[in-house]
């Protein structure tokens, strides 16, 4: 038996702002682990305050391995731009039990903070 759920909610996304001249790059991050013998394939949805959502993002995690998707590089998440300074909610969708984890870098200050958080799932 594989730990993991099938449907998790991160509602507190808020990409910071870049600061130029940082030592680390700020960013939001979704690290997907699939620790089934099978291939995971997983939807992400992104829902705004403001706009309407980006749905159905198709990504793919390897048999027994982790990836991180970067939440401020378009190319990771099916071209999508999510604007800094905008707030939104991810839901993960995957067709077999995977486990998900949501992280923030926060540059914006001298003492940079690292939030990192388990969503809700079902």
């Amino acid at each position: 038996m594989h730990g993991g759920k099938k449907i998790w909610y991160f509602p507190d996304g808020y990409l910071p702002e870049k600061i130029a001249g940082s030592g680390m790059e700020a960013h939001e991050a979704l690290m997907l682990f699939n620790p089934s013998a099978e291939p995971a394939r997983v939807i992400l949805d992104i829902y705004y305050s403001d706009q309407a959502p980006n749905k159905n993002i198709a990504i793919t995690v390897s048999p027994e391995r982790v990836i991180a998707l970067r939440l401020d590089h378009p190319a990771d998440i099916g071209g999508v731009i999510i604007p800094p300074l905008t707030q939104y909610a991810l839901r993960v969708s995957a067709d077999r039990p995977i486990v998900v984890q949501f992280g923030r870098l926060d540059t914006t200050q001298v003492n940079m903070a690292y939030y990192g958080c388990m969503g809700y799932c079902e």
